[in-house]
């Protein structure tokens, strides 16, 4: 009698428009897996190296190709790891607008992270809401930076620029009535803090519409409830953080527990799952998304009762100076030329700072010779632990389980393969 043996099957290599170019191999006993080996690099762009060839503010923009669905917070973490070595103090206003857009920053990670597991595992509706509300936080990326995704607003001691008064809006056109049109742009007739409070009143309510489409469909629920169970104890043994460990049930947020910019100012709770399963950390997310609403509101109320104060640090070997001084000033005139050929000469020393990104703790290990470039430079991409997981979620389920697996991890391979 023929001996019955396992076989392999390639899942993958899959598209980059998908989560990242990840190959997976499968060892299956029938339909049902018994190892799943991850293989990566496939998007390898070399970032930390070519981070170490360039000075420190031509690096910035590397940070927003790391995950590239949530740029500023990658913008943050280098920030503050270069700060913490050159021992400036960055202005409180500018602390109060990186804080609001970390937020913004993760409800739209959360927006594309829940939208697109969804319709990885056949719900197709969700993504359709989800960018529409995820359009609105771009259009807030625009403009405070001119560019959608990739904004290089976080800037060494501060950001680029204060917040502007006013929203661009949407133009007449022959495919939309005026009232549509009066409808589009009801909320941008203010300044951009208007158009935050606007949206902040209007979202949770979408994220009700979100959550009558998943949380409670059987569907839904069949595809992710009892898949990919971690325990808390298994989590923390793998390096697991952000959603997937609080799934899991461990309390651990960075903004909580090693607070910076102006969380310690922040009230807001820590969503925290039971099962540890791809529902319980579907469902944190979700709650997450409500809690960011709550510190953009009180956020945006503190930056509309203390405005016109800068945005970032007069130290001119750190930050260029304004403009209409270059053009006036020899001195204004050489710092501006020395920051952005020379760039800025950090002291000796070595840091790694960690922020609360929206898949979990991203961090930054810079080592400064004194020069004008890093030493070496390290990223912590949460992503990486994560996928490392994917044997152990995956055992004992079917192939269609792998899909709902990668969707819980949120993956985005920028950060992975680097």
């Amino acid at each position: 009698m023929a001996k019955l043996r396992n076989y392999t099957i390639n899942f993958g290599p899959q598209h980059p428009a998908a989560h990242g170019v990840l190959r997976m191999i499968l060892e299956l006993e029938g339909e049902t897996i018994v190892r799943a080996d991850p293989h990566i690099g496939l998007l390898h762009r070399g970032t930390e190296k070519l981070a170490e060839t360039k000075t420190y503010l031509q690096a910035l923009p590397y940070m927003d190709r790391l995950d590239y669905v949530s740029m500023m917070c990658n913008e943050q973490a280098y920030c503050l790891a270069i700060e913490k070595l050159l021992g400036i103090e960055v202005p409180i206003r500018a602390k109060y607008i990186r804080t609001m857009f970390a937020e913004v920053t993760r409800i739209l990670n959360h927006l594309m992270g829940v939208g697109s597991h969804a319709l990885d595992i056949g719900a197709m509706t969700a993504i359709l809401y989800a960018f529409r509300d995820r359009e609105e936080l771009m259009d807030l990326y625009e403009a405070v930076s001119g560019a959608r995704m990739h904004a290089a607003y976080f800037r060494v001691g501060g950001v680029y620029r204060d917040l502007p008064d006013f929203m661009p809006k949407y133009e007449a056109s022959k495919y939309r009535s005026a009232k549509v049109l009066k409808e589009l742009n009801a909320s941008r007739e203010g300044s951009m803090l208007d158009f935050i409070d606007a949206f902040c009143e209007r979202f949770p309510k979408n994220i009700d519409t979100l959550e009558t489409l998943l949380t409670d469909n059987r569907i839904w629920k069949q595809r992710t409830v009892g898949i990919g169970v971690v325990s808390p104890e298994r989590a923390l043994q793998k390096g697991f953080t952000g959603v997937m460990l609080r799934g899991s049930g461990v309390e651990w947020d960075v903004r909580k527990k090693q607070p910076y910019e102006m969380y310690h100012e922040m009230d807001f709770d820590i969503p925290v799952g039971v099962n540890g399963d791809c529902y319980d950390r579907y469902l944190c997310r979700m709650a997450e998304m409500r809690q960011s609403v709550r510190i953009i509101k009180q956020c945006a109320d503190w930056l509309r009762a203390n405005p016109n104060l800068p945005v970032i640090t007069e130290n001119h070997k750190v930050a260029p100076p304004k403009r209409t001084e270059m053009k006036m000033g020899m001195e204004d005139l050489i710092h501006h030329f020395k920051l952005f050929t020379e760039g800025m000469h950090v002291p000796e020393g070595e840091t790694y700072t960690a922020i609360e990104h929206p898949k979990g703790e991203f961090g930054v290990y810079i080592i400064s010779d004194g020069a004008n470039k890093p030493y070496r430079l390290k990223i912590r991409a949460p992503g990486f632990a994560h996928l490392q997981g994917m044997d152990e979620m995956a055992r004992g389920h079917m192939i269609a389980d792998v899909v709902a697996i990668i969707g819980t991890q949120d993956i985005v391979f920028g950060e992975v393969d680097r």
